[in-house]
């Protein structure tokens, strides 16, 4: 297959797939329970005329396919309506919630990448040694520990008992700042911010660390049995060289994937970290306009996270035709 016609095909797969997420995007949320009208209304005794009007505001008394058109127009448009709960525009609330997500869950990925990985690459490369056996062992109980115990347990001990961070909630000048504005730089704002996210940070990469490890691990000891790997040791070149050289560069090919993958799920971000550590980045977002029947910003979230998690596994078949020749063959 030609390089115009490869890449032409995942480009069309791509606008598919998020044509069939958007469009099951709609019907997603509203088949759950409950009517997220009575929940605009205040609790107690109330009017049955003030339900009807706020299903009238937020066209929730048209037939589904009439909302299904609406919801259309609006998100060709990249309008995702207003919230429910904030009576917002969804795009605005979005855009004060994004960056505190980006930091948390990029800084997170970065760490459990650097970490996951290199340990990987020398835990396969001494297969079998303490150092394997140990770091192994730990990486399997990181990757099978619920997160969001995780993070209650370092909250128990850093934060409760030794008092060294804070329980939770990003410090205050970061919520100002939009999706484009400036972020700032001062260097009272960034100690203010290592201090709060120091925790959230380390809890996220945990998450994801075990998961790098065990697979650069599975990777790098089925690449150490090819032939070219034996020819190279019989070449003369030192242990360092074939390592470097001929090993990790094709035990990577596998990891791609999934690192780029998950660079995508940096956008929609970690629910249970950033809940459990009253983050209020896009994780938090989702999970409260869940407990609130908030459409719209439902619908966002989710249409936000699937867009940025099947762009990153555009970019991974792409990068892939680079650096795998058998994808061209």
């Amino acid at each position: 297959m030609g390089k115009r016609a490869y890449f032409i095909r995942k480009i069309v797969n791509a606008m598919l797939t998020i044509i069939l997420v958007a469009s099951f995007n709609f019907f997603l949320f509203r088949i759950m329970p409950g009517d997220p009208a009575r929940m605009l209304v205040p609790k107690g005794k109330f009017d049955f005329n003030a339900i009807k009007a706020q299903r009238k505001v937020f066209h929730l008394d048209k037939p589904v396919w009439e909302q299904f058109i609406y919801y259309w127009s609006d998100t060709a448009q990249l309008h995702f309506g207003n919230s429910f709960a904030e009576k917002r525009p969804v795009t605005q609330i979005i855009s004060e919630r994004i960056w505190a997500t980006i930091i948390l869950c990029g800084l997170g990925t970065l760490l459990a990448n650097a970490l996951g990985m290199v340990e990987g690459v020398f835990a396969g490369w001494r297969r079998g040694q303490p150092f394997d056996v140990a770091t192994t062992d730990t990486s399997m109980v990181m990757y099978a520990m619920p997160t969001f115990w995780q993070c209650l347990l370092a909250i128990m001990f850093f934060s409760v008992y030794l008092g060294w961070f804070p329980v939770g909630r990003e410090y205050t000048p970061l919520q100002h700042f939009h999706m484009f504005g400036p972020i700032p730089l001062d260097w009272s704002t960034f100690t203010t911010l290592l201090y709060h996210i120091t925790l959230p940070v380390s809890m996220f990469a945990l998450g994801y660390y075990g998961e790098y490890h065990l697979i650069m691990r599975s990777s790098l000891t089925g690449v150490m049995k090819e032939d070219y790997v034996l020819t190279a040791r019989a070449k003369g070149l030192k242990d360092n060289d074939v390592l470097w050289r001929h090993v990790v560069p094709n035990a990577l090919l596998p990891t791609v994937t999934l690192v780029l993958m998950n660079l995508g799920f940096v956008v929609s971000g970690a629910i249970l970290v950033e809940s459990v550590f009253n983050w209020p980045g896009i994780g938090l977002l989702s999970y409260t306009a869940m407990t609130s029947y908030d459409y719209p910003v439902m619908q966002a979230v989710f249409m936000l996270g699937s867009v940025a998690v099947i762009v990153a596994n555009l970019v991974a078949d792409i990068l892939l035709y680079y650096i795998d020749p058998r994808v061209k063959a």
